[in-house]
């Protein structure tokens, strides 16, 4: 357990960087002297930054010991957070978070590899779960506290604190993790990387992942409008709202990693199937406000909860073959983020507004609930498992 600890620290701060730049935008971009939509830029590159070089990195350094690499990205990081600090102008603050979040994409990827091969193949679910928890505690903790030292001691303070982290994460990864994680393949080929991709349980997995990502952040990306504005909440209670979709987030890690151990498949389609119905409350409940939050604290579960069986499959069934498949994981996130936030100002554009968006979230989780049960019932007639994990390896 001390090891996924210490997988969980560094999972933390890298969480708290990518989502602490929202809290403290304002305060960067006068800083350093641009408009805070300029600004914004800061967030979508370092979204980029995790879809496309981190895969890229991951495929780069699959022949270093996966104890090594893990430290180096921390140590990337760490660096990363200091130089941001000093940062003399926006585009070198943008050329530095792009690259933080090339490690970023590739130490999620590395980690929930090696956090399975840590633990028994009936524990694989909770290990995923744990360094998830490192992304929405980040949220819960580490975002409202970032961004309160922000407001302090200015943005500049919150990125010290971050890389005073990267040398907690550091210190504890280099104490507690072994020398060898049993969950790597350095000698893989690319071809054979390539060749898991095709498999149907991984790209099955990789649609369930865009669909889940539009159910959740074609929402969520206009979560505080939606709020005010259909839902009619005071603005000074939206913080509070998010903070307990933030908890019921955590809770629904946890959940999500048990249910991977029990019944993967079944749980996965039951809970897809929950979500559309879910968000099809949301659209029910949006202009009364305590059923409303009650309504978005469950379906902030249930997101999280579902996201850790799509990402456990995806590592059982590429566990010879790991590198790559393992990085488009939080790659797949963050283009699903991207494609939601922009399906959404779409719809918005079009002129349906806020309350249309947990409609198509619905019907995202819908198409979603299909794809899961074809390929579970393809997986069942083929009689196929999974590869097993390889041996040990430095």
């Amino acid at each position: 357990m001390l090891p996924l600890i210490a997988l969980f620290i560094a999972a933390f701060a890298f969480g708290t960087t990518e989502f602490v730049i929202a809290g403290v935008l304002p305060q960067v971009a006068d800083g350093l002297s641009v408009s805070i939509p300029t600004s914004g830029y800061l967030v979508s590159g370092y979204a980029g930054g995790i879809a496309i070089g981190g895969p890229l990195l991951a495929l780069a350094t699959k022949g270093i010991s996966r104890k090594t690499l893990l430290l180096c990205l921390t140590v990337a990081f760490t660096i990363g957070q200091a130089a941001c600090a000093l940062a003399p102008d926006f585009a070198s603050m943008l050329l530095l978070r792009i690259a933080v979040a090339v490690a970023h994409g590739a130490y999620f990827g590395v980690a929930m590899v090696v956090a399975v091969g840590l633990v028994p193949e009936d524990k694989r679910g909770m290990a995923v779960a744990v360094i998830l928890s490192g992304l929405t505690v980040s949220n819960v903790i580490g975002v409202p506290a970032g961004t309160a030292i922000g407001n302090l001691w200015g943005w500049r303070a919150t990125f010290w604190v971050m890389c005073a982290l990267g040398v907690v994460a550091f210190a504890a990864m280099a104490a507690l993790l072994p020398r060898t994680t049993g969950a790597s393949r350095p000698s893989a080929s690319l071809g054979s990387e390539v060749r898991v991709l095709a498999r149907q349980q991984v790209w099955t997995s990789l649609i369930l992942m865009l669909t889940l990502m539009i159910g959740q952040f074609g929402l969520f990306t206009y979560i505080t409008p939606t709020l005010l504005e259909v839902t009619h909440l005071d603005e000074s209670l939206i913080p509070w709202v998010l903070l307990l979709n933030g908890v019921g987030a955590t809770v629904g890690v946890f959940l999500g990693g048990k249910l991977s151990d029990w019944k993967l498949m079944p749980s996965l389609i039951t809970m897809l199937a929950l979500q559309a119905v879910m968000l099809g409350v949301i659209y029910a409940v949006s202009p009364y406000p305590v059923p409303m939050v009650i309504a978005i604290v469950i379906w902030g579960g249930l997101n999280f909860a579902i996201g850790t069986p799509i990402q456990t499959r995806i590592l059982a069934w590429t566990a010879d073959a790991s590198n790559l498949a393992s990085s488009l994981i939080p790659s797949g996130f963050n283009v699903g983020i991207a494609l939601a936030a922009s399906l959404g100002a779409a719809m918005l554009n079009a002129g349906y507004g806020y309350r249309s968006l947990p409609v198509v979230g619905a019907a995202a989780m819908l198409v979603a609930v299909v794809v899961a049960l074809a390929s579970y019932i393809w997986e069942g007639r083929s009689r196929a498992a999974p590869p097993p994990l390889p041996a040990a390896a430095e």
